[in-house]
């Protein structure tokens, strides 16, 4: 299979008809100043696939449905609980495999599914323990994307500063017992062709101390990711109790380092910038979703300047929308900052593309060998027309993604997905959630 584009960002930068050769999956070639020849031609300017490093599928079901009571994080996730309440394998796959194909629409080719949806209501265990998952497996490859399953180990319902509040209700569903369990569980899923096997602890609310180092042991060798310091409230709690922040408490029981993502870190410390730059630990941002919950805005530019590495995710679907997501991280920084170019082009796309913390280190480059993943964004839209193609993040939306390939096969091709009227499938998979007795 042969593609020509245009232009494309290459990782020397941008690069003017280029021809792609791939071959089993990957990139054989890549070749500037080439002519088209018989290659598929594609419009605009090409990307390497974007990688959606957090995501909760089925809270696709609450876009639009939170905003008539105000409140907080802790309101919204009431209506969240609800959802979570209905669903069962069936449904959820149906669900999620709506929501991963509006991914591929936005030309995500990878997501990290922070997956704690695990039992059926009241903890009761299905036949098969690990169905959930296998309906998010069937789910992404029927939308044509990869999927790093980030199981979440999930055994208490919040922490206050007596100490962890026992599930009840909807979040019975979420835990197995001790972490011991949770680990046996996990061990039994098996990767697959397009499915990496990863772990998570939920966050420091819901893992209790002496649980961490046998989460960190079973995620050994895979990629690891925590919510980490989203909420004040979870500071506050956390260091009544432990006498630390989470970001400490991670960090003393090793849970921290390079295979790790911290998603959120919105209210992280000084001295949490630190750890978290010092011990290489990537920060998930999720802008959109970070603004719709009223979270507050993350330290992204100090935390990279740490040396933490950056990646980006839609995490409750507010909007999906990666181009959104790598675009806020550089506005919400003007924002704080009263500075423009916080964040230059290439460093959004590095965010964009960042695979490694999902555990695909082959992805997100358009260079022979990595794996063939590709976006076209068109240049001529009423909101891309005139712009200068290297700063296609600053102007485009995901309604711009023309043409999506994932491992040398076209998803997504005239803003099509291959699955056909993808409204209509989330319309068909969210409407008896809502409607049910």
């Amino acid at each position: 299979m042969r593609w020509w584009a245009p232009c494309a960002l290459l990782p020397g930068g941008l690069a003017r008809d280029v021809l792609f050769d791939v071959a089993d999956g990957r990139f054989a070639a890549v070749t500037e100043g080439a002519p088209a020849g018989d290659a598929r031609r594609l419009p605009g300017i090409v990307l390497p696939g974007f990688a959606n490093a957090h995501s909760h599928a089925f809270h696709r079901a609450i876009r639009g449905r939170t905003h008539d009571v105000g409140g907080t994080f802790w309101t919204w996730r009431e209506r969240m609980y609800a959802v979570a309440s209905r669903l069962d394998p069936d449904s959820y796959l149906t669900l999620a495999r709506a929501t991963y194909a509006e991914m591929a629409l936005a030309g995500i080719t990878a997501v990290g599914e922070f997956h704690y949806l695990h039992h059926a209501p009241g903890g009761a265990r299905y036949d098969d323990p690990n169905a959930m998952a296998e309906a998010l497996r069937q789910a992404a490859a029927e939308a044509g994307i990869r999927l790093t399953l980030l199981d979440a180990c999930y055994l208490a319902g919040g922490l206050e500063g007596t100490g962890h509040v026992p599930l009840a209700g909807p979040g019975l569903r979420f835990g197995d017992g001790d972490a011991e369990a949770w680990a046996a569980r996990v061990a039994a899923l098996a990767p697959s062709a397009g499915m990496l096997v990863g772990a998570a602890l939920h966050s420091v609310r819901a893992v209790p101390r002496a649980a961490l180092p046998v989460v960190v042991e079973a995620a050994a060798g895979r990629p690891l990711h925590v919510h980490l310091s989203e909420q004040p409230a979870e500071n506050e709690a956390c260091q009544a109790h432990y006498g630390c922040t989470p970001t400490a408490l991670l960090a003393a029981a090793a849970a921290l380092g390079p295979a790790t993502t911290a998603v959120h870190a919105t209210h992280v410390t000084g001295e949490d910038v630190v750890t978290l730059g010092r011990t290489r630990t990537t920060i998930c941002f999720c802008p959109t979703t970070e603004r719709d919950l009223a979270d507050g805005i993350g330290p992204a530019r100090a935390l990279r300047d740490a040396g933490s590495r950056l990646s980006l995710g839609s995490d409750q679907h507010a909007v999906i929308d990666l181009v959104e997501e790598a675009r806020a991280l550089e506005m919400h920084e003007r924002l704080v900052s009263l500075r423009r170019g916080r964040f230059r082009p290439d460093e959004l796309l590095a965010a964009l593309t960042d695979h490694a913390g999902l555990g695909w280190p082959d992805a997100g480059r358009l260079e022979p060998g990595a794996r063939a993943d590709l976006v076209a964004v068109r240049l001529d839209s009423i909101r891309t027309a005139g712009s200068a193609p290297a700063q296609v993040l600053l102007c485009a939306t995901a309604a711009d993604v023309d043409t999506v390939v994932v491992g040398g096969q076209a998803v997504v091709e005239d803003g099509r997905h291959r699955l056909g009227d993808v409204g209509r499938l989330l319309a068909d998979a969210i409407r008896p959630l809502w409607e049910g007795p």
